[in-house]
């Protein structure tokens, strides 16, 4: 049958590399069935509603400032071994368009958990909403993806076995959800140790929450706990924050009443 051949655009070359790193990580799943009830309680009280991405990204920031596990990478050099990092950086996908087609691009945010969580949704609103290439780690591997392969792979290969320089080219964990369309994504890849993503939030809180680990770094029983804690960061500590994000913008209003 004859077809037409399609020459691999930008987009398609990022991906592309990005899975040739992914495919060799010993990657396994933990999903816990969450109640955030509490959480979602919180949220809806709100005349504005922080968006799940910004939650749950403060939350894991800071399970991941509790457990050093979830700091940490497997590297090559100078030879294999583990190296944890003094806090997280997040790397979080968005879908943007580029040159007329759907292009996955990853934004970072260092010390995601010293963030409020509407410091957090304006960095991720800033990172969908900018012109693409205003956006540096955008603009960055888009240069990147213009470069003949065996550099492209070259370079990739170093930063991510460079220890130093790792979580700043690709950061300590990756987020990325499809919950918004209703969907979730069950066997998603990336280099990174750690991937979280989530399924649909029942309007009951019930929720399928997953964590996607290099068995190098840790184990099944670890990431098991975490979820544990998981699910109490966000019912108390995360959820606190949203009552009280509710009242930050509460005070003002009646402030302009009073007078």
């Amino acid at each position: 049958m004859r077809g037409r051949a399609l020459k691999l655009s930008a987009p398609r070359r990022l991906v592309g590399d990005l899975m040739r790193f992914s495919i060799g990580v010993p990657r396994v799943a933990v999903q816990r069935q969450m109640n955030l009830g509490p959480l979602v309680a919180a949220r809806m009280a709100q005349q504005t509603r922080p968006s799940w991405t910004a939650i749950f990204l403060k939350g894991y920031a800071l399970l991941a400032r509790e457990l050093p596990e979830l700091r940490r990478a497997y590297v090559k050099l100078p030879w294999p071994q583990l190296y944890e990092y003094p806090v997280s950086v997040a790397s979080i996908a968005h879908e943007r368009e580029y040159d007329g087609e759907p292009a996955v691009l990853l934004s970072c945010i260092k010390c995601p958990e010293r963030y409020s969580i509407t410091e957090l949704e304006a960095s991720i609103h800033a990172a969908r909403s900018r012109p693409i290439l205003e956006v540096t780690e955008f603009r960055r591997a888009l240069r990147l993806a213009r470069a003949p392969a065996p550099l492209r792979w070259l370079l990739m290969w170093l930063g991510l076995n460079i220890a130093r320089q790792r979580a700043n080219y690709f950061g300590t964990f990756q987020l990325s959800v499809y919950s918004g369309l209703g969907a979730e994504s069950l066997n998603p890849l990336t280099p990174l140790t750690t991937l979280l993503n989530y399924g649909p939030i029942g309007e009951d809180g019930s929720v399928n929450v997953r964590i996607h680990y290099d068995h190098r770094v840790m184990d099944g029983a670890n990431v098991a706990r975490a979820l544990e804690r998981f699910e109490k960061i966000l019912n108390g500590a995360v959820a606190n924050e949203v009552v009280l994000l509710g009242q930050s913008v509460a005070a003002p209003a009646r402030q302009r009443n009073a007078t």
